[in-house]
């Protein structure tokens, strides 16, 4: 195989650049413009998508030679916080400006997923140093809004919509290709399945009153009432985390309490007319979202039979299906094989609870993969960071396995 050389001071160069750009949910034009310049100084063909006011996606397409298969490297460039978030404003690796320490690279949005993008670019970057030339397309796909999050209630606007609102609409307007990296932190496994997520809101019904007159009424208090559904529903939980149905792969379902909201912390003189629970219900690849939504809601209706008098009431507000990929796909094969090249060892497998755009590629017939890097988002003292090491090594397995999927002209 071609002998690469990645430039480890231009990777980490480029992804404080990218860490610098503070693009948020909602607000990642900024960040778009850093993708369209430079795949422009790459030589891509650059194709802005528009998704709506001050949100773009950028496809940046490395044209083959013909006759090979194409490949795409998908990424999100928005990032799971702001840095402005009260818990987060004394933490330096949740600020969008970068910095080096002790072998990793520190800065919002690094580990989920600047990290990814710079290593598309570098390997990129890379294979036409080597005069590499591919047969196939590879195309770097920076899209946004991929963070778990939806518009509800007052949460209304940009900032809310993820959950793949750019790669669905990337898919839907000539975004596509044979097949898909998807370079989220995955410890340098490769996830050939992960979990969807379905989000539920029940609802318990009360009188609005005033403190005055609610003596002998606190059986009528809407929250009170939801402590009996709320013990109900831990009842209920295991029940479907311990269902063989809702495994896949030795992975089992998790559901998640996300939420309680009843009430108004500027009116306590009033008895809450309504009190909601939002679970987060995770669900297997190959689960259909209609039935895991049918089961759900049939939970709902068994907790009105139990408290008839609690008006209680449910609806499902998200629903975003899981992904898996065949261990027989030609990716996996070289993904494995330039893994194998670059750390000496085959990668492990692994399934994830967590959500992924391969959700919405794998619904337009890309068959796509989560490969990445080490994860260092769960650092609560210094903030997201990665090895530089890691970037580098993965970035090469990234351009290795571009040339046995595309082949090499």
């Amino acid at each position: 195989m071609t002998d690469l050389r990645i430039d480890q001071a231009r990777l980490v160069d480029w992804a404080s650049s990218a860490i610098n750009v503070p693009s948020f949910t909602g607000f990642e034009e900024p960040m778009a413009e850093l993708m369209r310049d430079t795949f422009g100084e790459m030589g891509l063909r650059v194709q802005w998508q528009q998704v709506e006011e001050g949100r773009a996606n950028v496809l940046g397409i490395r044209e083959g030679t013909g006759g090979g298969a194409s490949l795409m490297f998908n990424g999100h460039m928005d990032t799971s916080y702001s840095g402005r978030e009260p818990w987060l404003a004394g933490v330096p690796g949740f600020q969008p400006a970068a910095f080096d320490e002790d072998g990793r690279l520190y800065g919002l949005g690094i580990s989920n997923m600047k990290g990814a993008l710079a290593c598309y670019v570098e390997a990129l970057r890379a294979l036409s140093d080597a005069g590499v030339r591919l047969r196939g397309d590879v195309m770097i796909a920076a899209v946004c809004g991929e963070i778990e999050k939806t518009q509800y209630g007052d949460a209304q606007g940009a900032e809310y919509r993820g959950y793949a609102a750019g790669s669905r609409y990337l898919v839907s307007h000539g975004g596509v290709a044979d097949m898909c990296i998807l370079g989220e932190p995955t410890e340098g496994k490769v996830v050939l399945g992960h979990f969807g997520s379905l989000w539920l809101r029940i609802g318990v019904q009360g009188n609005f009153i005033h403190t005055a007159f609610s003596e002998g009424k606190r059986d009528q208090n809407s929250i009170l009432r939801m402590q009996d559904v709320l013990a109900a529903v831990l009842e209920w939980i295991p029940t479907w985390e311990d269902d063989p149905a809702n495994s896949y792969r030795g992975a089992k379902a998790i559901v998640n309490v996300g939420a309680l909201q009843g009430g108004f912390g500027w009116r306590v003189s009033r008895t809450p007319h309504r009190t909601d629970l939002f679970l987060d219900v995770r669900v297997p690849p190959t689960k259909p979202m209609s039935r895991a939504r049918g089961e759900v809601l049939e939970m709902v209706r068994a907790l009105a039979a139990r408290f008839p008098e609690y008006g209680v009431e449910g609806e499902v507000y998200v629903t975003a299906p899981g992904a898996e990929i065949d261990e027989s796909h030609a990716l996996i094969g070289a993904i494995d094989a330039s893994h194998e090249e670059v750390f000496g060892a085959k990668p492990e497998r692994d399934v994830t609870r967590w959500f992924s755009d391969a959700s919405a590629l794998t619904r337009y017939g890309v068959p796509t993969v989560n490969y990445g890097t080490s994860t260092g988002l769960l650092d609560t003292v210094k903030g997201e960071n990665l090895a530089i090491d890691g970037l580098v090594k993965t970035a090469e397995v990234y351009a290795r396995a571009a040339m046995r999927v595309c082949g090499v002209a």
